[in-house]
């Protein structure tokens, strides 16, 4: 899928396409850190509400880091993901069970194997900087840049176009 490289790319049309490209689910790498000590792992997400959801055993060292630095960095392909993480409380707890639905449905297999229901907490990311790395038709790199918390965005050239 190609991005507009359109300078004039509103925030709310640069997001949609962020949330486009990454679709309902992804695994996707996250990174934390405490005390400058960094740490990357997959973990399966899913997108709603302009948000990235993952499920997590409360116990885990990757939780301990997080409820002790709530600053991530995900990514998948060529999107990078800088946000802020939150502790929603139990999976089963989730009003409407949305990402409980949406978990049996794309990532059965985890779900299946890995559904603690007294463990299982639900973490929200909140996304405060996107950096999308993409192409235009011509084989041309782009980078939009997508602010949250301004709501702005920003869209570089990365290779000269002849």
């Amino acid at each position: 899928m190609n991005y507009s490289i359109d300078k004039d790319l509103t925030f709310a049309q640069a997001a949609d396409l962020m949330f486009q490209k990454l679709g309902d689910w992804k695994v996707m790498a996250l990174a934390s850190s405490v005390n400058d000590y960094v740490m990357v792992r997959n973990v399966s997400c899913l997108f709603y509400d302009r948000k990235v959801y993952f499920k997590t055993d409360k116990n885990f060292r990757k939780t301990q880091q997080l409820f002790q630095n709530p600053n991530v960095a995900m990514c998948w392909s060529g999107v990078q993901i800088e946000g802020t993480a939150e502790n929603k409380g139990l999976v089963v707890d989730e009003p409407g069970r949305r990402f409980e639905e949406g978990y049996k449905k794309y990532l059965w297999g985890s779900y299946n194997k890995y559904s603690h229901e007294d463990t299982e907490i639900l973490i929200e990311v909140r996304p405060r900087f996107v950096e999308i790395w993409d192409t235009s038709e011509d084989n041309y790199a782009y980078q939009i840049f997508l602010d949250f918390e301004n709501e702005s965005v920003e869209v570089k050239k990365y290779d000269q176009e002849p």
